[in-house]
């Protein structure tokens, strides 16, 4: 058999974009313009940082992308040559940078750009939210980047991850098992965000107080609450697909593509992409809970409580959309195993 390439290009490509935006903040750090977090951000009341300037903010920035671009490249080596502590204090590193993104620097407006692209409403590049996209790529990158150094390290196929002795949990069998109530828990969570939505387009102020429902109904605000209501909606019945049979063979409604399988990557793709962002959001929803951001009393809890349980969401998907590529990748073009 074949087996793993001794160097990754997704450490190279992690490292590259980590070494880039490191070099950006040490260019705000001293001064340079465009600072896009913490008080600079346009909209800072949804930033972790949000009383800290670029003075204090860009020098630890620039610090933590040159960091973590000097990681990236050390996971770039061959993984057989790295001490195994030495290997576990670098996937640790690794996990920190990605957990720093996505709950300090990331948040919901990457998830909300995406919806109203979705609905057609292309307003004005918001560049803080070019800069949380960049630094979230790099974060998946690095940790493409960690998991294909530890397949290198214990000799796993550097493309499909597996090793001899069986599947385990990754097992087409196993994974329908477990990816079947992670893809209905998938579909059910979103549904407590969406009929709240509903039930303010509706007239019914739901979890929100009179006063509040008003002022929604005179700026139009439920209109688009309920339409952004209705694509998470819909993107949660598309979960079912990760565990139906329409899912992988298209259905025979749908004139020329009828009996044809579905792409793996047509399914995987958006799924990854959607589990990540919705994720960010709650997260972002929890650390504003949390640090008492949230003005409005008690009963206006259905105004930012539902969101609070999208990273629940955000993990079933993921973890459905894993199963679905367990269950359909085949054999390995590369080791032959599968």
């Amino acid at each position: 058999m074949t087996t793993s390439p001794t160097r990754s290009p997704l450490a190279y490509a992690a490292c590259a974009a980590l070494l880039l935006y490191g070099l950006a903040q040490t260019w705000w750090a001293l001064g340079g313009a465009g600072f896009p977090f913490g008080a600079d951000d346009a909209n800072p009341e949804y930033s972790a940082f949000e009383h800290v300037g670029r003075a204090r903010l860009a020098p630890w920035l620039a610090a933590g992308f040159l960091s973590a671009s000097a990681v990236a490249a050390l996971l770039a080596r061959p993984g057989r040559g790295l001490p195994r502590g030495a290997a576990r204090v670098l996937y640790g590193a690794a996990g920190v940078y990605v957990a720093a993104v996505m709950c300090l620097l990331a948040d919901f407006r990457i998830l909300g750009h995406l919806a109203y692209a979705l609905m057609l409403r292309f307003g004005a590049v918001d560049w803080s939210v070019v800069n949380q996209l960049f630094a979230v790529t790099a974060a998946g990158l690095l940790a493409a980047a960690a998991v294909a150094h530890h397949r290198r390290r214990t000799g796993a196929c550097g493309r499909c991850g597996r090793r001899d002795g069986g599947g385990g949990w990754a097992a087409p069998e196993a994974a329908a098992r477990w990816g079947r109530r992670a893809a209905y828990t998938a579909v059910v969570v979103p549904l407590f965000y969406a009929s709240t939505r509903w039930a303010w387009f509706f007239g019914w102020p739901l979890g929100i107080s009179d006063e509040l429902w008003e002022e929604g109904q005179e700026d139009h605000l439920w209109v688009y609450g309920a339409a952004l209501a209705t694509l998470g909606a819909l993107g949660s019945l598309l979960t079912l697909g990760l565990v139906q049979r329409w899912g992988e063979t298209f259905p025979r409604w749908m004139v020329g593509l009828r009996g044809r399988r579905v792409p793996l990557t047509l399914a995987v793709v958006p799924a990854s992409v959607v589990s990540v962002l919705v994720t960010i959001a709650g997260v972002m929803y929890i650390r504003l809970h949390l640090t008492g951001a949230f003005d409005h009393p008690r009963r206006d809890w259905g105004a930012s409580v539902p969101e609070t349980v999208w990273p629940v969401w955000g993990v079933a998907l993921a973890l459905a959309t894993l199963a679905y590529y367990l269950r359909r990748r085949g054999a390995c073009g590369r080791c032959g195993r599968g």
